[in-house]
C-alpha cells in the first residue's frame, strides 16, 4: 500500500500568514522512524509536509483509483500551521477529497482540543474529571477554588503554559501570560495531588488498551509533566514505569475509563488518556490526546513496547486498524493485460457482497448444531438443500446416508473432478455456553464459526460467482457435507472415502492456521478406551495386591513414555473415571487416551507394545480402540493442488502459506490416488472453544482463492 506520511515542522507554505500560529512541532528523526517502520511493513512512503500543496502532492503519489482498487492511506501526524482547531485541518481536507488515513476525524480532534468542552463531555458520560472554571479575558473574577490549581490555554497540547499556582497572584500572573501568549480563554483546574498515569489505546468497535503507563516526577519539581519536560529542556528526568503499579482492580479501572473517554470524543484508530490518581485511589481524567506522540521515548510507543509492538509493528498496527475500518478488503488483483478476464469478474462479484457474505456467516452461525443435536442438524440440512437447489446443485444419492451425509453435484459430476468437503454439526459439548455471532473491525465470532460456519458461507459465494457467470454447471464439481465430525466420522467415513476415491481433487474446509496456512499434511489420532477393575477394598486392608487405581497410573505412565518426537508418536491421557461404592477404594477405573502419529505402521507398533504393557496382570482389563481418524501424509498430488493455489495467491497478491498440523481432519479419509488440500476455510484462532473467530479479510481472500481455483476447472 501506498502510505504518505503527512506531518507539519517548518512550512508556512500558506495564501496569508494569518491567525493564531502553531507552536507544535515533530522531530525529524520521529518522522524518519515512522517511514522506516512502515517500510520494513512492505508499504510505499512518502512523507509530506501538510501545506496549501497537500492536495496536489497526494494526488501525485496516490493517484484516484478505480472501483474495487484499494486506495492509499495518510497516516496522519499534521498539527496544522495556523489557526483554530488546528488538528482538523488536515483531516477535514482529506474527507473532502475522499483519501482515508490513520487517526481520529476533524469532529474528534476539535472535542480534543478544546479542554472544556471535552471535560463537559467526560462529565455528561458519568467519567471523573477535577473540577474547572473558565477564565475568558485578564479582568477576571477569582474563581471559588481550593489552591493549589492548575492553568492552561484552553485549546492547546503538548502542556503549553501549563504551571501550577497557589494563589490568586500567582494565578493572575500565570494567566496573564497564556493571555499574552496564546490570545485564548484560560483553563484552571483543581490540582490533584497524586500519580500520573497514561493510558494509550489502539483499534476501534472497541479499541484495546495498552499497558497503563506511570510518569515518576523526580523530587524537587512540580509533579507535573510540562513543555520543559517533554522537550527536555527542564533539566530533570522523567522516569516511565510500565506497566503502571497498580493492582488488578484499579488497573482494569483505568483501562475502562480510557476506553470510554476515548468512545464518547468519538476518537478512531488511537489516542492517549491522561489522568491523576489521588491518595484515597480516585483516577481523574485530565485530557485525552487524539494525536498521541510517536516520538521514541513517549509513553504511547514505551506502552506498545510492552504490549510486544515493536515500533515497526506499532506503525503498521495502525495502518492495519484504519484499513479495517475504512475498507476491508484484500488487494486488488495486478494488472497483467488490459483484457477484462473471468478472475477480475469473480474478483467484483465477492467484493461487492462482501456484506452478504458476512449476513450469511451470521446466519448460520446463530443456528445451533452440536454433535448430538438432531434438530439443528435437521434445520442446518434442510437449509442447505434450499441453497443447493438455489444453484442447481444435483442431490448425489450415491453419496448420500441421511442423517450423517449428504452431496450434491453439477450435471458435470464429481468422477475426476473436484469434492468440497465440510461438516455441519459443531464437536463443542453440551454443557458450553452458546455463543452467538458477533465481529469487530478485525475478527467474526461465535460458536463454530472457523470449523464450519465461514465455510459454508465459502461455498455458496464461491459457487453463486461462477453461477453469476454461467460457468457452475460446467465444472465437475460435488460438495460434501456430512453431521458426525464431533465422534470422529464414525459414521460418514466409508462414504466420505467412496466418494473421494471418484474425484481427482478435494479440498476440505477445515479453518486455515494462523498466517494464511493451509495443511498438506496432518498426523492421525487413535482413542482408546483402558478399563481395568478388582475386588472392592476397604482403606487400609493389608493385601500383597496393589490398589487398582495406582496399578492404572502406572500403566499410564509406561503408555506416555512410548511417545516419540522422533518418530512423531505422542501419547497422552484425556481423562479418568472411577467407580466406588461408598466408604470403599475405587474399584474399577476408566482411562481415555489419545495417540496421535504419522505413520500407521508405527500406530500398530503402539498398539501392541500399549497391550503388552497391560495383560497378564491379576486385574480385569480391557484396551478397547474406541475410534481412529486416519493421517493425511504428503503426496505429489498435493503438492500440484499447493501450487495452484499459490499461483492465484501471488496473481491477487494474497497471503499463502502451508504446514503440517497436529489434528486430525476428514482429509485422513482421501484414497492416495487423490489431491487433498486442508485447512482451505478462512483464518481462525481458538478453535473449538467459545472464542473461536476467523478474521474478517481471510474469509473473503479464501473465498476469492476458491472461486478462482473453481472456475480454472473449467478451461480444462
Amino acid at each position: 500500500m501506498k502510505v504518505a506520511i503527512v506531518y507539519n515542522r517548518s512550512s508556512e507554505k500558506v495564501i496569508n500568514l494569518f491567525g493564531r500560529p502553531n507552536r507544535e512541532t515533530i522531530g525529524l528523526k520521529t518522522i524518519k522512524r515512522i517511514s522506516d517502520g512502515l517500510k520494513k511493513g512492505g508499504h510505499q512512503v512518502k512523507a509530506i509536509e501538510g501545506d496549501k500543496d497537500i492536495i496536489d502532492k497526494l494526488e501525485d503519489f496516490m493517484p484516484r483509483v478505480v472501483k474495487g482498487e484499494v486506495p492509499g492511506m495518510v497516516f496522519n501526524l499534521s498539527y496544522g500551521i495556523q489557526g483554530q482547531a488546528r488538528y482538523t485541518h488536515i483531516p477535514g481536507i482529506l474527507e473532502m477529497v475522499g483519501i482515508p488515513y490513520v487517526g481520529s476525524g476533524p469532529l474528534a480532534h476539535s472535542l480534543a482540543l478544546d479542554k472544556v468542552v471535552a471535560k463537559m463531555i467526560f462529565r455528561q458520560n458519568g467519567l471523573p474529571t477535577p473540577d474547572f472554571a473558565v477564565l475568558d479575558s485578564p479582568g477576571f473574577q477569582s474563581p471559588e477554588m481550593e489552591y493549589p490549581l492548575i492553568v492552561k490555554p484552553k485549546t492547546e497540547a503538548v502542556s503549553f503554559g501549563l504551571k501550577i499556582v497557589n494563589n490568586e497572584d500567582e494565578l493572575r500572573e500565570a494567566a496573564g501570560v497564556i493571555f499574552d501568549a496564546f490570545q485564548q480563554p484560560v483553563l484552571v483546574e483543581q490540582y490533584i495531588e497524586g500519580r500520573e498515569i497514561n493510558v494509550g489505546l489502539i483499534g476501534n468497535n472497541p479499541p484495546e488498551t495498552l499497558p497503563p503507563v506511570e510518569l515518576v516526577f523526580t523530587p524537587g519539581g512540580p509533579k507535573v509533566y510540562t513543555y520543559e519536560d517533554k522537550t527536555q529542556r527542564s533539566g530533570r528526568s522523567i522516569e516511565f514505569n510500565c506497566p503502571a503499579n497498580l493492582d488488578k482492580k484499579l488497573m482494569e479501572t483505568a483501562k475502562e475509563i480510557a476506553l470510554r473517554a476515548f468512545q464518547s470524543l468519538g476518537c478512531c484508530d488511537c489516542a492517549r488518556v491522561d489522568m491523576r490518581l489521588d491518595d484515597a485511589g480516585n483516577l481523574y481524567i485530565l485530557e485525552i490526546n487524539s494525536l498521541p506522540s510517536l516520538g521514541e521515548h513517549g509513553s504511547y510507543t514505551i506502552a506498545a513496547q510492552k504490549a510486544g509492538l515493536d515500533f515497526s509493528k506499532l506503525v503498521n498496527r495502525l495502518v492495519e486498524v484504519a484499513s479495517a475500518r475504512y475498507f476491508g478488503t484484500p488487494s486488488p488483483p495486478k494488472i497483467i493485460t488490459e483484457k477484462k478476464d473471468s478472475g477480475a469478474g469473480v474478483f467484483s462479484y465477492l467484493v461487492e457482497r462482501r456484506d452478504l457474505i458476512e449476513k450469511r456467516i451470521r446466519e448460520w452461525t446463530n443456528l445451533s448444531s452440536r454433535t448430538g443435536d438432531p434438530t439443528g442438524v435437521h434445520e442446518g440440512t434442510k437449509r442447505l438443500e434450499r441453497l443447493m437447489e438455489e444453484l442447481a446443485m444435483k442431490p448425489h444419492r450415491d453419496f448420500t446416508d441421511a442423517p450423517n451425509v449428504w452431496t450434491w453435484r453439477t450435471g458435470a459430476g464429481i468422477t475426476d473432478g473436484i469434492l468440497l468437503v465440510g461438516h455441519l454439526d459443531i464437536p463443542i459439548t453440551s454443557g458450553t455456553p452458546f455463543q452467538g455471532f458477533r465481529r469487530d473491525p478485525e475478527w467474526l465470532y461465535g460458536e463454530g464459526i472457523g470449523v464450519s460456519r465461514a465455510p459454508l458461507a465459502m461455498i455458496e459465494f464461491a459457487l453463486r460467482s461462477l453461477r453469476s457467470m454461467r460457468k457452475l454447471r460446467k465444472i465437475p464439481l460435488g460438495v460434501m457435507y456430512y453431521a458426525d465430525e464431533g465422534i470422529d466420522c464414525r459414521y460418514s467415513r466409508e462414504i466420505v472415502t467412496e466418494a473421494a476415491s471418484r474425484a481427482k481433487n478435494v479440498i476440505i474446509l477445515r479453518p486455515a492456521n494462523m498466517g494464511n496456512k493451509a495443511i498438506t499434511q496432518r498426523r492421525g489420532l487413535r482413542k482408546y478406551r483402558l478399563t481395568a477393575e478388582d475386588a472392592p477394598r476397604r482403606l487400609g486392608k493389608a493385601s500383597r495386591k496393589m490398589e487398582v487405581f495406582r496399578w492404572v497410573c502406572g500403566k499410564l505412565d509406561s503408555f506416555a513414555r512410548l511417545s516419540s518426537r522422533k518418530d512423531r508418536i505422542a501419547i497422552a491421557v484425556a481423562g479418568i473415571e472411577t467407580d466406588a461404592y461408598p466408604q470403599l477404594l475405587p474399584h474399577r477405573i476408566k482411562a481415555n487416551i489419545l495417540v496421535s502419529y504419522a505413520d500407521s505402521r508405527q500406530a500398530d507398533s503402539i498398539d501392541k507394545q500399549m497391550r503388552d504393557i497391560v495383560n497378564g496382570e491379576r486385574y480385569g482389563v480391557n484396551l478397547e480402540l474406541t475410534s481412529e481418524r486416519p493421517p493425511m501424509p504428503k503426496r505429489r498430488a498435493n503438492e500440484r493442488l499447493l501450487k495452484s493455489f499459490n499461483r492465484f495467491a501471488e496473481i491477487w497478491d494474497i497471503p499463502f502459506a502451508h504446514e503440517s498440523s497436529l489434528y486430525p481432519s476428514a482429509a485422513g479419509l482421501v484414497p492416495s490416488k487423490s489431491g487433498v488440500i486442508c485447512g482451505m476455510g478462512p483464518v481462525a484462532k481458538d478453535i473449538d472453544t467459545p472464542n473461536e473467530c476467523v478474521q474478517r479479510i481471510s474469509v473473503l481472500q479464501r473465498t476469492l482463492l476458491l472461486s478462482q481455483f473453481l472456475l480454472e476447472q473449467t478451461g480444462k
